[in-house]
Parts: C-alpha cells; structure tokens; sequence
C-alpha cells in the first residue's frame, strides 16, 4: 500500500469502530483490515492498539479461549464519544472528496 501516512488516521478509526462493536483483538483486526485494502503488521497494529489504549479511547483484558490467551480490546466510553465526533468529520471530509465526482 503505499500513502500509508495518510491512511494511518483511518486505520484507527477503524479499528475504534470495530471495537465499539464487539471486543476486537489483533490478529482479527489485521483479517478485518486486509479485507478492505490495508496490509498491516503485527509490528504495525499493536503500536496502534497500545496507543489507543494509552489515549483512553480502548481499555484491554486477557481473555482465555481454551489454551490461547488473546489480549481483547473494547472501546472505553471516551472511545465511543471520539467516535461519534469523528464520523461527523468523516462525513464532511467525504462530502467534500466527492462533491466534484460525477454520479
């Protein structure tokens, strides 16, 4: 992928969007990414995740599933709230991309 710098906002409202959701965690979400264009790292993604978490917007758990541990990540109420905020942005943005495309 390349313009990954300007992708790097989208990709974490993705993931806050998803985890608004339902509880998320990494391998899912690099599935869930590649499902819509992005190509990311483990060594990509969790920097995401971690810095979501240390901006309040996910909180995390150690889930159990059988033997596997997975770190789970849930949007915080704060979370939920950038979100609202955000997709109002994103509308406009969007709005503006493609006022000029024809229909």
């Amino acid at each position: 992928m390349q313009d990954k710098y300007l992708y790097a906002g989208l990709i974490r409202l993705h993931v806050l969007h998803h985890a608004a959701k339902e509880p998320i965690y990494g391998l899912a979400m690099i599935e869930e990414l590649g499902r819509h264009g992005y190509k990311i790292s483990p060594g990509t993604l969790y920097p995401v995740l971690h810095g979501l978490e240390e901006k309040g917007y996910l909180a995390s758990s150690e889930a159990r599933l059988g033997s596997t541990a997975r770190r789970v990540y849930r949007a915080t109420p704060a979370g939920r709230r950038a979100l609202v905020a955000a997709k109002q942005k994103v509308r406009e943005l969007f709005g503006e991309l493609f006022e000029d495309d024809p229909a």
